[in-house]
């Protein structure tokens, strides 16, 4: 995406409910152990909203922190995007919902389906509206709560998720966070590789659909693997060629958080140090949308980027889509 103008961030903001979940409860509820869980996943424990939270109310938490960083006010706000897999309904919107509760009253609103790449599809859509002058101020969220369509007695998939949300405001010419490029793609094809079969107009909810839990997740793990580690070499060695950078001038790789495993096989194959990935995985699983912008909330309050370095986030999820975001902090 060439940009017009300098698109950046003015301002992160990102929210955790408070409950955990660990392992060791896990081992209570399913056929699994901490060691097995750690050795395939390196998740040690997510966080799990409570009866009644809804998704919209992750958003908001993280929603008013970005505007505080970034001291504009809701009122000032031009759009709102919402990056989920978990609206609170099925319409309207959850950035409607986001909106009236934060008060962002002149704020045009629209949710993005686009699973774990989610948040970089909102990016890309909203850098460009700032781009061509149409709006000055954009939120864009990644909110999810996955414990809503967890299945707690499937052992593969339930030690996988959590709950969580990350937003930024982008603005044009913003102090830090440059969009230097946006890359999206997709593949129908592979849509049955995750998924949550029903709920929709292919499979209206009904008793059987409840009795035959066709409203959890179901992923078939072995091909998201090797979909996850050949995508995200791809994304980052793309990402650094498109864009003329060199190995020097990389700061920071911030990847979707799906599994410990894919991100280190993914780092060696590209003979990238591990600590120049962000992650968080271990305390949080995989939150879908919402793990990118958390982990680029967590390495902005921990100083984690340099100013003039590149920054290159990375998703690939449901649908199948993948993505990636090239900035300069």
């Amino acid at each position: 995406m060439p940009s017009l103008v300098k698109v950046g961030v003015a301002g992160t903001g990102s929210y955790l409910p408070p409950r955990r979940l660990t392992n060791q409860e896990l081992e209570k509820m399913v056929d699994t152990s901490d060691e097995w869980i750690r050795e395939r996943t390196g998740i040690r424990e997510r966080r799990i909203v409570d009866e009644g939270v809804v998704t919209s109310d992750l958003a908001v938490e993280a929603s008013r922190q970005a505007l505080a960083a970034a001291s504009v006010s809701a009122e000032d706000v031009d759009f709102i995007i919402v990056a989920t897999s978990t609206p609170d309904n099925i319409f309207p919107a959850t950035a409607c919902h986001v909106q009236h509760k934060i008060g962002a009253t002149r704020a045009a609103t629209i949710d993005i389906s686009a699973a774990c790449t989610g948040f970089i599809y909102g990016v890309a859509m909203g850098a460009q509206f700032i781009a061509t002058g149409t709006y000055r101020n954009v939120l864009v969220i990644g909110a999810e709560c996955l414990s809503k369509i967890t299945d707690y007695t499937d052992r593969t998939t339930c030690i996988l998720f959590g709950d969580g949300a990350g937003a930024v405001l982008l603005q044009a010419d913003a102090p830090h966070g440059h969009v230097l490029s946006t890359f999206l793609r997709g593949d129908g094809s592979g849509g049955e590789v995750m998924q949550v079969p029903g709920g929709g107009s292919r499979i209206p909810a009904s008793i059987e659909s409840v009795q035959n839990r066709m409203h959890f997740m179901r992923i078939r793990g072995r091909e998201v693997f090797k979909f996850a580690v050949m995508k995200m070499v791809e994304l980052i060695e793309d990402g650094l060629r498109s864009n003329g950078i060199s190995r020097e001038e990389l700061g920071l790789i911030i990847p979707h958080q799906v599994n410990m495993r894919i991100i280190e096989l993914a780092l060696k194959k590209l003979d990238i140090p591990p600590d120049q990935a962000y992650t968080n995985i271990d305390r949080y699983g995989n939150t879908s949308a919402a793990s990118i912008p958390i982990a680029l909330d967590e390495a902005v309050r921990e100083n984690r980027l340099v100013s003039g370095k590149a920054i290159v986030c990375v998703a690939f999820g449901a649908g199948l889509t993948w993505g990636s975001l090239v900035m300069r902090w």
